[in-house]
């Protein structure tokens, strides 16, 4: 009965976990987010400042709103400042390629394309870029950005860009960001913005295949649906049932292992996480047969190696505590006799995985 009471509140847990995160997740309206430069600088540094958190804010916003951006009724408008250069026409030149910069972020990301972007670039107010998603709703004017201070000027200026009245001094000098997009998409990559080797697959849900499971001839299947970016709820199940030697060996068992998890980071590799694990098994590969069930739970970690668009290993393991009650059995003329009762407990790794994920929304 204890193990039952267990198994519920976990499960409860879970259930209050979800219903927390995807109502944070609908109850926010992030719309402007500011990416902030080094001075005379166009790289993207994307650990620096606070780039991080605001592309993990972005990104978020992007999976909420990617219906609307793909199909064109959600802009996405991306306008790029420098003020550090030497001369108007230098500054203008490092403001386009920072924009480009932050929308390669976005396409290698989430698979945006040029369409989806509206660009503005600026010889004025700092060294930084700003994105903003004009969602279906009122958006809020922007009123913060490098170090809590944005002027009426910019604010001005962002309002005409996102009705499409962008100034005549800009409107005269953005041909040269137009006219070269593709090359400095290209430049951006050559210079360092390359596909990541590590990273999440995308948001939406995944199944699993645990490869070590199928190794040893006990199919696995899991799904995860991944609430946000950086939250995943995980259902991993095994099964098999194998008999040889006129049914004197048993190899057979059922798990069921529940996990929630969070991805750290901005390109969301690594993980933490908690899981949960109950079930069932029946051993004889010896004399001695054990059959009974086991309970128990632990941390999780690893990270996940992005192998393609829809494609990605998970190297993970989990640490915490098993107890399993069973019987002794042997078989003797082909019945099974019972050589009594025993109560194990286990302190350390209660699971490890090579997963396969897939993709699939």
């Amino acid at each position: 009965m204890s193990k039952k009471i267990t198994l519920l509140t976990f499960l409860l847990l879970i259930a209050a976990m979800t219903y927390s995160v995807a109502a944070q997740r609908h109850s926010v309206a992030d719309t402007v987010y500011t990416f902030r430069f080094v001075p005379q600088k166009d790289m993207f540094y994307v650990p620096m400042y606070d780039n991080e958190n605001e592309l993990a804010r972005l990104l978020d916003c992007i999976d909420r709103l990617m219906p609307g951006i793909t199909n064109g009724t959600v802009p996405v408008y991306v306008d790029g400042y420098c003020n550090s250069m030497g001369s108007e026409k230098e500054n203008l030149a490092t403001a386009a390629v920072r924009s480009n910069r932050v929308k390669s972020e976005l396409i290698i990301r989430r698979n945006l394309t040029e369409d989806c972007f509206v660009t503005a670039n600026h010889a004025t107010d700092g060294d930084y870029v700003v994105v903003r998603v004009k969602a279906p709703t009122n958006l809020p004017r922007v009123e913060e950005a490098i170090d809590g201070k944005v002027s009426d000027d910019m604010n001005s200026k962002a309002s005409d860009d996102m009705d499409g009245k962008a100034s005549d001094d800009t409107a005269g000098k953005v041909s040269d960001d137009t006219d070269g997009k593709a090359s400095d998409n290209s430049q951006a990559e050559s210079d360092g913005l390359s596909l990541p080797r590590t990273g999440e697959v995308g948001g939406g849900f995944a199944f699993r295949f645990n490869l070590l499971r199928w190794a040893t001839l006990t199919p696995d299947l899991g799904i995860e649906w991944r609430v946000s970016p950086s939250w995943g709820l995980l259902v991993n199940g095994s099964w098999t049932s194998w008999s040889w030697n006129d049914k004197d060996r048993r190899y057979a068992l059922w798990e069921v292992m529940p996990e929630v998890r969070y991805y750290i980071g901005s390109s969301k590799a690594w993980y933490v996480g908690a899981m949960f694990k109950t079930g069932e098994f029946n051993y004889k590969l010896s004399d001695t047969g054990r059959q009974g069930d086991l309970i128990g739970g632990g941390l999780t970690g690893g990270c996940q190696l992005r192998l393609g668009k829809a494609l990605a290993l998970d190297l993970g393991i989990a640490l915490g505590y098993l107890n399993a009650d069973f019987e002794k059995y042997e078989v003797i003329n082909g019945v099974r006799v019972r050589r009594g009762t025993e109560t194990k407990n286990w302190w350390g790794p209660i699971n490890a995985g090579v997963t396969l994920v897939w993709q699939i929304k």
